[in-house]
């Protein structure tokens, strides 16, 4: 199963919109929003660490949500720092990468953070970006909040990225 899910990963000499086109594929399907999040964590695997599922998904826009479990807490029964960060990767990710034009591609070129409050629980990180409408070369700020499941800011990320065509 593993080998037939790589074949549906991007390579360097696909056409379109991966992550728009796989996203289109699934998110109707039950359980799809889980396979293209697997997917994800395919293409990118130190995303997939946080075992995080994208619910949203539309041009400028994204939702994950990350569930609290063992292995994103911290000493002090927290997620842990690196956890969010990671969430708040994945969320500006995918929603760049959707929102690109077919022959765009990007690079995070900078990624902080600030942590509000202690996160605890279910945390949802969305995303608002920038749509480009071409692919002209240029850098972009993403950026994410997340917030537990009773709504309080946990933590805000500003996610750079240089975005470009593919040649």
């Amino acid at each position: 199963m593993l080998q037939n899910a790589r074949r549906l990963l991007p390579n360097a000499e696909a056409h379109g919109n991966f992550v728009r086109d796989t996203w289109h594929r699934l998110e109707k399907v039950p359980g799809g929003k889980a396979v293209f999040s697997r997917l994800i964590g395919l293409a990118a695997p130190y995303t997939s660490t946080i075992g995080a599922v994208v619910t949203e998904l539309s041009s400028g826009h994204s939702k994950v949500v990350m569930k609290d479990k063992r292995s994103v807490r911290n000493h002090l029964s927290s997620v842990h720092a690196i956890a969010l960060v990671n969430l708040a990767e994945l969320a500006g990710n995918v929603a760049l990468a959707y929102s690109l034009p077919d022959d765009g591609r990007f690079i995070v070129a900078g990624l902080s953070i600030d942590y509000i409050a202690k996160a605890r629980g279910t945390i949802t990180a969305t995303t608002t970006c920038p749509v480009p409408d071409n692919s002209e070369r240029r850098e972009l700020e993403v950026p994410v909040e997340m917030h537990d499941d009773k709504g309080t800011l946990v933590a805000r990320a500003d996610h750079g990225a240089s975005h470009h065509d593919r040649q």
